[in-house]
């Protein structure tokens, strides 16, 4: 088994990369799904955050509030790491459940968009890195995901560097280009990646 931490910036491009490496017969482990599902109604993951937080972070129907949540993590570093210590050792059990459920030929990806930023790199056998320029970022931001250009430029500085990433890449995906560039530069990654896990197992 082959274990693969994918990362990219904001707008780079991840989820395109992600989709098309199951398309391939990759694993697909989502970091960022699990840590919804954690938090689930009835999950001993949302009770947690209710202890920590209050009720005031569920919605009428017993759901999290993500927003109201958001309000009070996204500027107080203390809440957040509050919040990181309930969640984080859940995505982390969890996706090592997945894990266990692989075969041992298996490229299994971990999709985590805050892999650099939390210092994950050391977990995985290899990093790939989607990378696109703060400009290209910044446009498909505003373009796609119809964010102001002020909204995007704070949640891409909230995040790592370009040059951060790029530093603990194996294997770096340029996505500047239009959408039919990036197939090909994938399955190139791909085929590399397979054959790294058939040597592996």
């Amino acid at each position: 088994m082959l274990k693969v931490g994918l990362t990219g910036g904001i707008g780079a491009g991840k989820s395109e990369v992600s989709r098309l490496f199951v398309s391939y017969g990759a694993v697909l482990i989502d970091a960022d799904r699990i840590a919804r599902e954690v938090v689930e109604p009835g999950t001993p993951g949302l009770r947690a955050v209710v202890a920590e937080f209050g009720d005031g972070i569920l919605t009428a129907e017993g759901a999290l509030d993500r927003p109201a949540l958001g309000a009070i993590v996204f500027n107080d570093p203390e809440r957040l790491a509050a919040l990181n210590a309930i969640v984080h050792p859940l995505v982390g059990a969890r996706s090592a459940e997945l894990e266990g459920l692989a075969g041992p030929g298996d490229v299994v990806v971990h999709d985590v968009p805050l892999l650099t930023e939390n210092g994950l790199a050391p977990l995985y056998d290899l990093v790939v890195v989607v990378d696109a320029s703060p400009e290209t970022q910044l446009d498909r931001l505003v373009r796609f995901r119809g964010m102001t250009e002020p909204e995007a430029r704070a949640r891409m500085s909230a995040q790592a560097t370009r040059a951060q990433r790029r530093a603990v890449a194996d294997l770096v995906i340029d996505n500047d280009g239009p959408l039919e560039a990036l197939e090909p530069q994938v399955r190139t990654v791909w085929e590399e990646l397979r054959q790294r896990a058939a040597d592996a197992s």
